[in-house]
Parts: C-alpha cells; structure tokens; sequence
C-alpha cells in the first residue's frame, strides 16, 4: 500500500506541476497584494503534517497575480517540506531594503546540490521529485519580471530570494 501512496502522490504532483507548466504562457491578472495574505492561503493548500510556517511580512505588498503568486509559494513550501521533513520550519520574510521576499527554511539546506541547476527543468535530487517545482518557481518569478536565487540560509536550511524589484511595498 505504501508504494502505491507513494506512487499516486507522485501522479499528483507531476499532474499539478504539468498544469502549471500549461498556464505559463496565460496573461497575468496583476494588481497589489498582502504577501501575508497569500502566504497564509498557499500554506493552507499544502500537505504540511507538523511543519510550521512563520509570517514575517509586516504588511507587505506586492504586485502580482495572486493565484499565480500562490503557486509560487506553495511550490517553495512542498518542496521545503519534501527535502526538509514533516517538521521543517518555513519562514516567509522580507528582504532587506524591501526590494523582494525570501522564502527559507531550518531544513539541510542544498548541500551539494548546484544552487545555479536548481531552477531548471527536470532538476531533483529526490527519487521520487518531479524536478518542476523550482523550475516553475523561476518561470512564475520571470513572467513577473522578478528574479530567484537560491542560498544557503544562516545557520542551517535553504533560502529562495524572489526580487520584485519597487514593487514590494508595505500595506496601507
């Protein structure tokens, strides 16, 4: 039963994934957003068991499309949970000097992977990884005219920066 869990669960991704892999080249429906808002909704759609997330946003806003930017986010958290585990932490915070957001984790980081592959296609370090989730990631980011970098986090984790640029900008 397990490897047919396993299995399914695979199926399901690689379909979520091929779907939005199918709406890259949709127009953006762009307008301003509260990150916390759409970060709370996204970690809500994801299988998280004991992870937690952690809000650090202070009301900002960003502009973007907000069903896309949600993918973005639930993208960094299930795969933050997959190389993390069920109780990773995950933190949503703003970069300094407010020109983006970075979505980080306490998990084990890249290690050796190549943080310059990560973003493309079919790049997984998972048997059972899609190696679209990150790819995805950068082409929501691009369609947005923002970029992605992937770091190591202070201390222990990865950390994806997304800069938006003078669009992050703090709620009225």
């Amino acid at each position: 039963f397990e490897t047919v869990e396993r299995a399914h669960d695979r199926m399901e991704r690689l379909i979520e994934d091929l779907l939005a892999l199918a709406r890259q080249n949709e127009s953006l429906d762009v307008e301003r957003v509260d990150l916390g808002a759409v970060t709370e909704s996204a970690w809500d759609h994801v299988a998280t068991t004991d992870a937690e997330l952690v809000v650090a946003t202070d009301g900002l806003a960003v502009e973007a499309d907000s069903d896309r930017l949600s993918q973005l986010l639930e993208n960094l958290f299930r795969n933050a949970v997959e190389h993390g585990g069920d109780d990773v932490t995950v933190t949503v915070e703003p970069l300094s000097g407010a020109d983006g957001f970075a979505v980080a984790d306490d998990g084990p980081g890249f290690g050796e992977a190549d943080v310059d592959s990560v973003f493309e296609d079919g790049y997984t370090t998972s048997r059972d990884g899609t190696g679209f989730g990150l790819s995805i990631v950068a082409e929501v980011a691009a369609q947005h005219g923002w970029s992605v970098a992937a770091v190591d986090a202070d201390g222990a984790g990865a950390r994806i920066e997304i800069r938006t640029g003078e669009k992050t900008v703090k709620v009225d």
